[in-house]
């Protein structure tokens, strides 16, 4: 089981078990993290989610040779079934994150409503550098909350965001030291458990209401781009070079391509 769920004092956590890959996400954990959310948001006993990874890797991403020879085609892949149902959840997100948080695994934040992350946290979203775009409506989401240029120089450019930036940029919300990240996440998330529920729901509701169509059809788009170009000759050349442990060579490639 590479996603575990569990449930205590009202917070449901998914926690990202695959260390020995580095916490890279399968059609299988999506799966299984969309089974969790829809769980979460069955059982009134669940007051939050807490999403959290291994001790030192949030996560690396997708598990990219699987989406490269199986890609998302359309809503009902399980990546996409999993933005929409994050995006659209209803209660509270408290995510926890110590060491690399690579692709989705720091667009997903966007989509949370709280964020703590370690003094060591590197988040990166090396999309075009793998030949892809980016996805989880996070072309929408990043520019507003950090301005054009910054989320160009980490969108277009690759550039990693550290820990106190990403506090900066609005994607988090306090530096942790490590060894506490788990534990502040989940006395946050524990607090809920004080507060009404309704009004809760209706405050999350309102924060997302005015955009929320938006953000699902920008999913919808990203991910039949990033579907698209998974099978070109830019992603095939990122992914030989990356297991061949060399630089790309996109020169001779179809411009475009």
């Amino acid at each position: 089981m590479s996603i575990l769920y569990s449930v205590e004092n009202g917070v449901a956590t998914l926690e990202i078990s695959r260390p020995e890959r580095k916490n890279a996400l399968t059609q299988d954990m999506y799966e299984s993290l969309v089974r969790g959310l829809d769980s979460a948001a069955a059982d009134d006993d669940v007051r939050a989610v807490l999403i959290m990874g291994q001790p030192g890797i949030f996560t690396a991403g997708n598990e990219l040779t699987e989406f490269v020879m199986n890609p998302p085609t359309d809503v009902q892949s399980p990546v996409i079934r999993f933005m929409l149902a994050l995006a659209g959840f209803e209660k509270p997100v408290v995510a926890a994150v110590t060491g690399h948080a690579v692709g989705i695994g720091v667009t997903l934040l966007l989509h949370c409503d709280l964020v703590y992350v370690s003094a060591g946290a590197r988040l990166s979203m090396p999309f075009v550098q793998l030949g892809l775009v980016p996805e989880f409506a996070s072309s929408l989401l990043l520019p507003q909350l950090a301005g054009h240029a910054r989320a160009a120089d980490k969108l277009l450019l690759g550039t990693p965001i550290a820990a106190e930036e990403a506090v900066e940029m609005g994607i988090a919300n306090m530096v942790v030291p490590e060894e506490q990240v788990v534990g502040v996440a989940r006395e946050v998330a524990e607090r809920f458990n004080d507060l009404p529920v309704g009004g809760v729901r209706e405050s999350k509701r309102l924060m997302k209401h005015s955009q929320a169509r938006l953000v699902e059809q920008t999913i919808l788009e990203e991910g039949r781009a990033f579907g698209a170009r998974l099978g070109g000759p830019e992603v095939r050349e990122a992914v030989a070079a990356f297991f061949e442990k060399r630089a790309p060579d996109f020169a001779g490639l179809r411009k475009g391509g």
